[in-house]
């Protein structure tokens, strides 16, 4: 995993997603080397850059133009742009553009995870992955309610990451936001 300093990062775009978090979306993912991989929300392209070291292509998709810039930025900086297309744009009217693909990973939806997450199930291969991160609760619940309306059995997994940061004195603990990511699998 790269570590979060080694990303270019800019006050307008969240992210990246901190190491700790991008480390379990990977594991969660089970990703392969002959994958596609669809990033919904990329920010400043922190699980797009991990995903492009593992998968055969990314797709990586973000409304905010500085957002797409940046993932640009960040692919560069890590010699990964190669099997990457970044797309500036709606993730659900680009999933209607894309072929099927393996893994489905949505950071941000604008207000729009339900559609989402139907549509790109109905893309999804067989075995293939939704994962969702959240950082609101509610985003967390319809997420779940979502892939339960599909069949699916969602694993839920609320991770509070807290970093060490070195005073006069010692070591202080310094809490991060707590981050919920739902996956499921599908299976027919």
């Amino acid at each position: 995993m790269i570590n979060d300093q080694n990303f270019i990062k800019i006050p307008d775009v969240p992210g990246p997603t901190k190491e700790e978090i991008r480390c379990l979306v990977i594991c969660k993912s089970s990703v392969k080397s002959e994958d596609v991989v669809v990033d919904i929300g990329c920010g400043t392209g922190g699980l797009t850059v991990e995903f492009a070291k593992r998968a055969k292509t990314v797709y990586s998709i973000d409304l905010n133009h500085k957002a797409v810039e940046t993932t640009i930025k960040n692919l560069e900086k890590h010699h990964v742009k190669e099997n990457v297309e970044v797309i500036e744009g709606d993730g659900l009217n680009i999933l209607d553009k894309l072929e099927n693909f393996d893994i489905l990973v949505i950071g941000g939806s604008s207000g729009k995870l339900p559609l989402i997450i139907k549509k790109g199930y109905e893309k999804l291969n067989n075995g293939g992955r939704i994962i969702v991160t959240a950082i609101l609760l509610e985003t967390s619940l319809e997420a779940v309610n979502t892939l339960k309306d599909l069949y699916l059995i969602p694993d839920v997994v609320n991770v509070a990451i807290s970093k060490g940061e070195t005073t006069e004195r010692g070591t202080m603990m310094l809490a991060r936001n707590p981050i919920t990511i739902i996956s499921a699998k599908k299976d027919i």
